[in-house]
């Protein structure tokens, strides 16, 4: 198995070249209600999904980043099959996260039926108890340093714990990788970093310009990467031999 490499291809097919249980996380967005179109293609959700149970290890975690489009005036409602679909394979809801947007390519105005959409999911699944879960504690606590009225409360309150499940960030538009719809690196890093370890084995089976990959070396993880266009595989390579030249990593 190559590791540190991207794959050209249908991951529905690809995949399925990847022995089992050797991935500690996936990290991916997929191409959700033909939002974002290669062609005509559409991917074989349910093989995929399998695929990525077979390939995790027992404690790997899957990070699934994905929304609904409105389509005849309801939303499709893809996201929470999705999820419920991977539980009915085997794996475990582990959270429901939220990535919070800065602003949305169609926001509502006074002729609106609608509020203006602003999110993605980002579930969280894992085949059984994750072995890998490294809080960030960032939340700045407003009781910081006290204790509490009796004086039985031993430690203080510290100055910060562990963040909330509604994540916020900047959507990378105009990302000079012409891709449509880039992670933000900085969504991918938290994520890389709270359900994995150092060495880990990082997998992306819609890796687009490689965002996934360049945040799991930056994290001294390795990645394995699946993309059907060629276009962006390209794009990718580039991005990682970059990163490599610039970093010195190996």
């Amino acid at each position: 198995m190559n590791i540190n490499t991207i794959i050209q291809g249908d991951a529905s097919k690809k995949l399925k070249d990847i022995p089992n249980e050797c991935i500690d996380l996936t990290v991916t967005s997929p191409p959700y209600d033909n939002m974002r179109t290669y062609n005509g293609f559409d991917f074989d959700f349910e093989t995929i999904a399998k695929e990525i149970y077979r390939v995790t290890k027992k404690g790997g975690v899957v990070v699934w980043v994905v929304g609904d489009q409105t389509i005849n005036g309801s939303e499709s409602g893809t996201s929470f099959k999705q999820a419920l679909y991977f539980k009915e394979i085997g794996f475990n809801l582990h959270d429901t996260m939220i990535w919070e947007k800065n602003s949305s390519t169609f926001p509502s105005n006074k002729k609106s039926k609608r509020y203006t959409q602003i999110f993605e999911y980002m579930f969280i699944f894992s085949k059984g108890k994750p072995k890998a879960t490294n809080l960030i504690d960032d939340k700045k606590n407003k009781w910081a340093g006290s204790k509490d009225f009796s004086g039985k409360l031993k430690n203080p309150v510290p100055d910060c714990s562990a963040r909330n499940n509604i994540w916020k960030f900047t959507t990378s538009f105009n990302d000079k990788t012409n891709h449509p719809a880039v992670f933000p690196e900085q969504l991918v890093s938290d994520h890389i970093y709270s359900w994995s370890n150092e060495g880990d084995i990082v997998l992306d089976p819609f890796m687009g310009s490689g965002t996934t990959a360049k945040m799991a070396l930056l994290l001294n993880r390795r990645f394995i990467g699946i993309e059907l266009s060629e276009e962006y595989c390209e794009i990718a390579n580039k991005r990682i031999d970059y990163l490599l030249k610039q970093e010195k990593l190996f």
